[in-house]
C-alpha cells in the first residue's frame, strides 16, 4: 500500500467525505480511498488532487460497493486482469455508475484487447519503416508537460503524407502504433508522472497541428480521427483529459460535426478546435517552457522533441 495511505484503514471515511463535493477545490490531503488487496499494488500516489465526484478518494459509499459488485461481476465472468480499483473507477465514471454498463464496456474493451493483440504491442510492434520513409511517419511529440505534471502527446497530422503513407503502410498499422502509445502512457508514463508529481494524474492532454490539411486531405483526415477517437473513448475510458486541434483550416469546425455524431457527450466537450490564434488557449494548459518553439513555446530540447520509440 502506498506510504501516504498508512495511517487509513481500508474502508475509513469521515462523516464530511460521505457526499464528495462536485467542484474543484484542492482535495484533503489524505481522503478516504477503498484499495483492494489482491488487485491494487500501486507505488504512486492514489487520490485525485481535485475533488471530484467517483474519482479516487471522493467516492461515496455507494460507489464503493458498485466498485465491489463490477469486481465480482467480472471475476465471476473468468475475468483476471485489470480489475484494480483506479480502473474499475474509469469504466464506471464512463458509464454513470451503471454497473451493468459497465460490466459490458469492460468485456468489450477485452474482446477488442484480445483480438487486436494489444498486450503484446508494446513489445512486439514496430513500424519497421524503410528510414528514408520516416520523414512521412515521425511527427509525434510527448516532450512537452502541463502545468500539473500531465503528459503531453502532439501530432501533427498536417506534416504526414497519407498518400504516401499508405503506400508504405496502412491505416491499421497507423492506429495499432496509436494503441502503443496509449498502452505506454497507462504503463509507465502516467505512473511516472504520478511519482515526480506526487499526485495522482491518469489522463493527458492531446494536441493534433492540422496546419497544411488541405481539402484533398480532409477526408481521410477525417476517416482517421473517427476510428482514432472511438478507439480512445470505448477502449481507453477516462483517459483523455483534453483534445487540442489546433490550425484547423475554414469550415473544419461545421464539418466535424460529423465526427462528433459518433462520440459520447462527455468526449466532445473535452475537445476544442482552434485556429491559427490558438496560442493562448495552449499556454492556459501548457507551461511556455514545455511547449515545443514550433507551436509558440520556448522549448528547444537536444535533438528536438520529437518522440523516440524506445521510451
Amino acid at each position: 500500500m502506498a506510504s501516504h495511505l498508512k495511517n487509513h484503514l481500508p474502508g475509513q471515511k469521515s462523516s464530511k467525505e460521505t457526499t464528495p463535493r462536485t467542484s474543484t477545490t484542492q482535495a484533503p490531503s489524505n481522503p478516504h480511498v477503498d484499495l483492494d488487496p489482491k488487485y491494487d499494488d500501486y507505488d504512486f500516489p492514489t487520490t485525485a488532487p481535485e475533488t471530484q465526484s467517483g474519482h479516487p478518494g471522493h467516492t461515496t459509499r455507494e460507489q464503493d460497493a458498485q466498485v465491489y459488485q463490477l469486481r465480482q461481476m467480472l471475476e465471476q465472468a473468468g475475468y483476471t486482469e485489470r480489475l484494480d480499483t483506479l480502473t474499475l473507477l474509469r469504466f464506471l465514471r464512463a458509464r454513470k455508475f451503471n454497473v451493468e454498463q459497465a460490466k459490458t464496456m469492460f468485456m468489450d474493451s477485452e474482446k477488442w484487447r484480445k483480438e487486436f493483440g494489444t498486450d503484446d504491442l508494446p513489445r512486439t510492434f514496430d513500424y519497421n519503416v524503410n528510414p528514408k520513409y520516416s520523414s512521412i511517419i515521425r511527427n509525434i511529440i510527448t516532450k512537452p508537460i502541463e502545468f500539473d505534471g500531465r503528459p503531453v502527446y502532439i501530432e501533427q497530422l498536417g506534416k504526414i503524407d497519407l498518400t504516401a503513407m499508405y503506400k508504405i503502410t496502412t491505416a491499421d498499422r497507423m492506429l495499432r502504433n496509436m494503441v502503443v502509445e496509449y498502452e505506454k502512457l497507462a504503463d509507465p508514463r502516467l505512473p511516472a508522472c504520478c511519482r515526480k508529481s506526487g499526485r495522482l494524474l491518469e489522463t493527458c492532454c492531446s494536441i493534433i497541428d492540422l496546419k497544411g490539411v488541405g481539402v484533398s486531405k480532409v477526408s481521410s483526415v477525417y476517416g482517421y480521427l473517427k476510428s482514432a477517437s472511438a478507439i480512445l473513448q470505448n477502449y481507453y475510458p477516462e483517459r483523455l483529459g483534453k483534445l487540442y486541434l489546433i490550425n484547423a483550416p475554414w469550415g473544419f469546425s461545421g464539418a466535424f460535426n460529423f465526427v462528433k455524431g459518433f462520440l459520447d457527450p462527455v468526449t466532445v466537450q473535452k475537445i476544442h478546435i482552434l485556429g491559427s490564434d490558438y496560442l493562448p488557449k495552449l499556454l492556459e494548459q501548457v507551461p511556455k517552457e514545455n511547449l515545443p518553439k514550433q507551436f509558440g513555446g520556448d522549448c528547444e530540447c537536444d535533438g528536438g522533441c520529437a518522440l523516440i520509440r524506445n521510451n
